[in-house]
């Protein structure tokens, strides 16, 4: 097919023509918001370098979450600030913790809402690691028990889907043998999967309180160079029955979405991370740039990459765009 005979534009030169042979599709269900969920009552405090997005008590939390499911979006994503922290994380894993209290909230006031734990320790260390030191780096074998417990401990509380995000060594195996041992089959596994060190993170340290106190993630955290090593993690997932694969962060990763999407056929989601959030709300804020077409154009790019689901704190922002 050459020019003149053949002309591409013949196929953009309406609204109705592009719709029709458009080949990617950015759906509301593809999507799952985020919250953090902090000790106390009557909380709403803003993020400073996440405008729209809250710090927010159970109270509130329940409120947003029925705003969002009013919306059409059919799940969240918790993450937890809990009143007090410590080298071990005890919140993490405690019946009454903040998240295992959200969880009931949340289902008792939005039965149909879908709701995934975060499975980490940095939000409940007083160190801001994703685990237990030892001889100042994080102890994989001694944390794998304590984010087992802390799976259970969501399931226990109602949770739909348990989401690890530590990325230490054989965290899906563990997880799965102690809901499976526990009559929690029928729970999902969303493993972080391919989770990089990166510094799109910035924000969500503000929101999750969790800036390490001492050193970075880099032990443990992917190296951003690396390609060829997210397929060895996400094939080690596989083998320990992970039920979703993640990638995060999303936007600057899009060819590992993609070789994952070749090469697995799990359902495949992705993190639009806070950073990235954050850079379209300060531009935004400056009038560089079209807010809402980007928004758009952003999670869409993730989609065409081949993720299924994508982890966004645009997701309210996207919902009401994509029903007008």
């Amino acid at each position: 097919m050459y020019f003149p005979a053949y002309r591409a534009r013949r196929m953009r030169r309406n609204a109705t023509m592009r719709n029709m042979v458009r080949e990617t599709h950015l759906h509301v269900e593809d999507m799952i918001y985020p919250m953090f969920s902090a000790f106390g009552e009557n909380i709403k405090n803003e993020i400073p370098s996440m405008p729209g997005i809250y710090q927010q008590s159970i109270d509130n939390i329940v409120i947003e979450a029925k705003e969002v499911h009013a919306l059409g979006i059919p799940a969240v994503i918790l993450f937890g600030i809990p009143e007090t922290k410590d080298a071990v994380g005890s919140d993490a894993y405690c019946a009454q913790g903040i998240i295992q209290n959200t969880v009931r909230a949340i289902k008792a006031a939005v039965p149909d809402m879908t709701v995934i734990t975060d499975v980490c320790m940095c939000e409940y260390t007083d160190h801001g690691h994703c685990g237990v030191i030892k001889d100042g780096d994080v102890d994989n074998d001694e944390t794998l028990k304590l984010l087992a417990a802390e799976a259970l401990s969501h399931a226990q509380a109602g949770a739909d889907i348990i989401a690890p995000s530590d990325m230490m060594d054989g965290r899906i195996e563990a997880i799965r043998d102690i809901l499976d041992d526990n009559g929690f089959e029928n729970i999902p596994i969303m493993s972080y999967a391919v989770k990089y060190a990166s510094a799109y993170y910035g924000p969500f340290r503000e929101a999750a309180d969790s800036t390490p106190q001492f050193g970075d993630r880099r032990s443990y955290q992917m190296d951003p160079a690396n390609r060829r090593e997210a397929m060895r993690e996400a094939q080690l997932d596989v083998q320990e029955c992970a039920d979703f694969l993640m990638v995060k962060p999303a936007l600057a990763y899009l060819d590992i979405i993609r070789d994952l999407r070749d090469n697995f056929d799990l359902p495949l989601v992705c993190y639009n991370v806070s950073g990235e959030y954050s850079m379209i709300k300060a531009a935004a804020a400056n009038d560089w740039i079209d807010e809402d077409r980007l928004i758009l154009e952003t999670l869409l790019s993730m989609k065409r990459a081949g993720a299924d689901l994508i982890i966004t704190y645009h997701a309210k922002e996207a919902a009401r765009l994509l029903s007008t």
